[in-house]
């Protein structure tokens, strides 16, 4: 099954994908994880020994919900998930620093880039799971946890909008320089995901690239119980 996800994830139309993200600055995948996968996913939501630490989100006022970050080892179909995207999406990265004319900084494999976190001493995994209830919901925010970051995040609902949960679309925001904000909204079905920016992206303007930077939350859940999936490359202080 873990060779089977990675399969997957390879056999994605990544050109078209690598396009939307260069056009748009976020992509939807179509379902990558079957129902069962995800009905697994949310079952060890529950398996308290997998986690290193549990927030709850109206404490620090982050919204309204739960989340938990995963302790290593990470359970093998969250590592796969992992391990499978990063290689894509660093050329993804490594590209819009082209763009800014910047030199390459992502090396192609994980391994190497997790090893770069831990010279910072960036050790603790960040791959997280959120439950959200009803009139649940994420303020806008930025998932930067030190002074290395991998610039896109990849983040997968567990169940199916309209059946299991209501409202609770995935919201990002770009801060447009010397401009308003502009906001997207966009829904899930179980199984798919969102790649987007992590902190910033380029865009194109009449005189070459520029940064927009971005954040993300989730819109209020207004029935039902909203199960997340969020896949962080870099690890944290």
């Amino acid at each position: 099954m873990l060779h089977d996800i990675k399969s997957r994830v390879e056999q994605l139309n990544w050109e078209s994908i690598q396009q939307v993200l260069d056009d748009q600055g976020f992509a939807k995948v179509p379902q990558l994880l079957t129902k069962e996968e995800c009905e697994q996913l949310i079952q060890i939501y529950y398996e308290e020994e997998l986690y290193r630490t549990t927030i709850n989100m109206q404490r620090y006022r982050f919204g309204s919900g739960e989340y938990k970050y995963f302790t290593y080892p990470l359970p093998d179909m969250i590592q796969s998930l992992r391990e499978a995207f990063y290689p894509e999406l660093a050329k993804t990265a490594n590209r819009w620093l082209g763009y800014l004319k910047k030199p390459e900084q992502y090396p192609a494999e994980l391994q190497e880039f997790i090893k770069r976190c831990e010279e910072h001493e960036q050790t603790r995994p960040t791959p997280l799971i959120l439950k959200y209830e009803e009139g649940g919901f994420n303020c806008l925010h930025q998932d930067l946890y030190g002074d290395v970051f991998f610039p896109f995040q990849v983040v997968f609902i567990l169940n199916q909008r309209d059946e299991h949960y209501t409202g609770g679309e995935s919201l990002l925001v770009e801060q447009i320089p010397r401009a308003q904000s502009r906001g997207h909204v966009i829904t899930l079905d179980q199984g798919s995901a969102l790649i987007f920016p992590t902190n910033e992206r380029p865009a194109l303007g009449k005189k070459g690239y520029y940064k927009n930077k971005v954040r993300h939350g989730v819109s209020t859940v207004t029935s039902g119980e909203r199960f997340g999936l969020g896949i962080i490359f870099h690890d944290s202080k």
